[in-house]
């Protein structure tokens, strides 16, 4: 059994939840191979697909219902946070080092048939006996249109927390759910959007190395010169790529790369830079570049958001994901991390292509002065090119 921190809850009260994920599962072609105790919190399921492929789930699942609260909207759904004792303390969201079981965060509503789920990678550590919330005019277009998702943002004691993609989904959808969160782990908000996006078009089916070898698609390496990886993975190089292309996690992880990679080989082709570093420290911005001048500066490569303002505006996704719940302030950039700001439009526009921004340009945060504010739009004062910013250093 995964090793997380365990919850005794009222099986009453949750079974009907893990009916819901159980008759989802089985009425997806799914065998159910094991499953835990109801009266135990996260609630673990096994199951086989009917494609043969071994999954498993971590869920840490609360009832999503639509109980009329004094001082909350009439039009409002939500789901408590809820396992253990209202203590205060903050509780890791476990994930699967070994990539087996797939961690879901996710309300509920097995009455109208339905769930809405959030990122468990954003949301931990979370603390218990929080609520999340959603409109009925989200909830209906669950039910009307089977796989939903939108961007949600929130204000908290005055400070905003991240931009962060939630989906939902009937029931009948919950498997392509699963293959969503798998796929999603680790990513930025505004690629989650984009692969929910991806999902609610193509669905959340997701070949693998053993089909595609069954059915003979899968070629061995010519005779020829490969590249190291094509040897030891016994693969030609175009079925490495189709392998990265129909497997959605494989496929996001490579491309928080692609980003970066881009960005530095448009860096590499300026005349004006005479060294160019990349840092993959954590805590360090992306890049440390030095000009002909002498003049040193330090990059940051950002995504943007998927979805644009109503006026066709840009938004950076432009705050940690990480913060110390002490310090609401950690969760900001501090102006002096870095000079400049380059955003990756990849998440809006599906092109690789960046504008540039000083951060002495930037607003700060009205809470946090000595930070940057994360509401961070792309105008028209932005540089479209690394050169024309660089004429304004």
């Amino acid at each position: 059994m995964p090793g997380y921190r365990r919850y005794t809850v009222s099986r009453k009260a949750k079974e009907p939840l893990v009916e819901f994920m159980l008759d989802a599962l089985k009425s997806a072609g799914c065998r159910i191979l094991q499953q835990s105790d109801p009266s135990i919190a996260p609630f673990q399921v096994s199951f086989e697909t009917s494609l043969g492929e071994r999954m498993g789930i971590v869920a840490y699942a609360f009832l999503a219902n639509t109980k009329l609260t004094k001082n909350r909207p009439a039009d409002e759904h939500r789901f408590q946070v809820k396992y253990g004792a209202k203590d205060g303390a903050l509780h890791p969201l476990w994930q699967d080092p070994y990539g087996l079981y797939t961690t879901l965060f996710v309300g509920i509503n097995p009455e109208t048939g339905f769930f809405v789920g959030v990122d468990p990678v954003l949301h931990s550590p979370t603390r218990m006996f929080i609520s999340i919330e959603f409109k009925e005019e989200q909830a209906q277009r669950i039910l009307q249109e089977g796989w939903h998702f939108w961007e949600r943002e929130k204000t908290t004691r005055g400070f905003d927390s991240p931009v962060e993609t939630v989906v939902g989904g009937r029931a009948e959808r919950f498997l392509d759910y699963v293959r969503f969160e798998q796929a999603a782990l680790a990513l930025d908000q505004g690629h989650r959007f984009l692969l929910a996006e991806q999902v609610g078009q193509h669905g959340g089916k997701i070949l693998n190395l053993h089909q595609q070898a069954a059915a003979g698609e899968i070629r061995t390496p010519a005779a020829r010169e490969l590249h190291g990886l094509a040897r030891e993975f016994e693969l030609d190089p175009d079925d490495i790529l189709s392998l990265i292309d129909t497997a959605p996690r494989l496929k996001m992880a490579v491309r928080g790369w692609v980003a970066e990679t881009h960005l530095e080989s448009l860096l590499r082709g300026i005349p004006e830079i005479s060294e160019l570093r990349r840092l993959e420290q954590d805590g360090q911005p992306d890049f440390d570049l030095v000009l002909r001048g002498g003049k040193s500066l330090r990059i940051e490569c950002k995504n943007v958001l998927r979805r644009q303002m109503a006026d066709g505006t840009i938004r950076v996704d432009f705050q940690k994901t990480r913060a110390s719940k002490s310090n609401p302030c950690s969760r900001y950039y501090r102006r002096d991390e870095f000079q400049v700001l380059a955003a990756c439009l990849h998440p809006s526009t599906e092109k690789w292509e960046f504008k540039y921004q000083f951060t002495r340009n930037l607003a700060a945060h009205q809470k946090c002065p000595l930070h940057l504010d994360n509401k961070v739009r792309v105008g028209p004062d932005w540089f479209a090119s690394f050169q024309e910013l660089l004429t304004a250093v």
